[in-house]
């Protein structure tokens, strides 16, 4: 069956363009790989993806595109003629891409109006060996988004797109596989909009080392350090300069993508930090709103 296999890239349009480029550079240690009609790329040093994110001056702060990948132009065709039959609007359908990297892809809204891409064929990078100790991110870890019906959604990235449940946390949490990690996308109720994106982090040294480096910076974690219950992953969690929300994470579990079974957990505060000793709380992250992006195409 045709169907998403990773995460590829996460587009922003922000009033100042500067300040997230330097953010992103200088702090968040991503590196710089070009610039095309207007939009900044940074790639992950530890990573195979062209670039993970992606920025580009606008009059208000939106997301552009979350971009996804599939492993042939076979699977693109058939994920489009799935999600056009799902009701989805669709912004362009497949074709060569002439942003940076190429490939072959289409965009789409997804059913809460979320702007998307499903694209194979895109240029690879070398990644370079990571060190112990540098903490530098090797590649974006996952992604989780809002829904004012969060289990409709998920029902729709099951059944659409190919992701499986791996766990829920209560009945308002939902983390979902797309591959051998645990989660690549979860999912919580709320106003359309992105949640935060999570980058993996060689070890928990090197999570405390990028800790240690924003700080430094002036950029004081918002919830962390800690471990999660589901997926077993670590976490601190910090906004940029144009407040998206933007994670560290390390250790995130592997499973089985065909067989893991989902499990439910109930909801408590040792089990969404199973550490208890670190700062703020879900409470400190930006306040979900309707993002201003919400069916409304960027032509690149």
């Amino acid at each position: 069956m045709s169907r998403v296999t990773e995460i590829r890239y996460v587009g922003y349009g922000l009033p100042d363009l500067a300040a997230e480029r330097i953010f992103y550079k200088d702090q968040w240690k991503l590196v710089e790989v070009g610039e095309q009609d207007g939009m900044v790329h940074f790639a992950a040093e530890g990573g195979e993806e062209a670039y993970v994110v992606r920025l580009r001056q606008n009059e208000e702060t939106r997301i552009d595109v979350i971009a996804l990948a599939a492993d042939t132009r076979a699977d693109v065709d058939a994920l489009h003629d799935k999600i056009t039959a799902s009701g989805c609007r669709i912004i362009f359908a497949p074709r060569d891409l002439t942003t940076l990297g190429g490939g072959y892809g289409f965009r789409f809204f997804s059913p809460d109006g979320l702007p998307f891409e499903i694209s194979s064929d895109v240029a690879r990078r070398i990644p370079r060996d990571l060190a112990r100790w540098e903490g530098v991110p090797q590649k974006i870890s996952h992604i989780v988004l809002h829904s004012p019906d969060h289990k409709a959604l998920v029902a729709w990235f099951c059944d659409v797109l190919g992701f499986k449940v791996s766990d829920w946390l209560g009945d308002f949490m939902c983390f979902l596989r797309c591959n051998g990690a645990h989660h690549r996308i979860a999912i919580l109720p709320g106003p359309p909009c992105l949640n935060h994106v999570a980058y993996d982090m060689l070890s928990l040294d090197d999570m405390m080392a990028g800790i240690h480096r924003l700080k430094q910076a002036g950029t004081d974690l918002r919830w962390g350090p800690g471990r999660h219950t589901a997926g077993n992953n670590t976490f601190s969690y910090f906004t940029t300069p144009a407040g998206f929300a933007v994670e560290y994470t390390s250790e995130l579990e592997e499973v089985d993508f065909a067989t893991h079974e989902a499990k439910v957990h109930a909801p408590a505060p040792g089990v969404m930090d199973r550490w208890g000793i670190g700062v703020g709380g879900p409470q400190t992250m930006p306040h979900p709103a309707p993002d201003k992006g919400l069916f409304q195409p960027v032509e690149a």
